[in-house]
């Protein structure tokens, strides 16, 4: 490898490792927003239709349900299936890709659960030492 060859590297890879950061970021964006998780973890347990959904998840507008099931089926984590019935029948299920996600949601809550009264402990130092919450 020649002298340029070798001091381009380094600019190649921080590229590289900027592009891997931002896809990172996209597909965490994704998966790690609440009604995501709480959508997966509703379809964890198979298929539903999507009133069925709402009941389950809780506290979800229309609107927010419908944005966040089209942008899990965007990413192939969820398949709409549309039977020709009346009135209409939809019903949502995990993709493999989807269901490959329930273990490391799994993992994440239960660390979260685990350490939750750590990190409010924590926060309320913080709190008592800077004078109220973080702005």
């Amino acid at each position: 490898m020649d002298l340029a060859a070798q001091k381009s590297l380094p600019e190649t890879e921080e590229a590289d490792n900027h592009e891997h950061c931002r896809a990172m970021g996209h597909i965490l964006d994704r998966i790690g927003d609440k009604w995501t998780i709480m959508a997966v973890g509703a379809l964890s347990h198979g298929p539903m239709r999507f009133n069925a959904m709402m009941r389950k998840i809780g506290g979800v507008s229309h609107r927010m349900l419908t944005l966040t099931l089209r942008g899990l089926e965007r990413e192939g984590l969820l398949t709409r299936t549309a039977y020709p019935t009346i009135p209409p029948k939809v019903e949502y299920e995990l993709t493999d890709l989807g269901r490959s996600l329930i273990t490391p949601l799994t993992l994440l809550a239960d660390w979260a659960f685990e350490n939750r009264p750590a990190m409010e402990k924590a926060r309320l130092a913080y709190d008592d030492k800077h004078g109220g919450p973080a702005k």
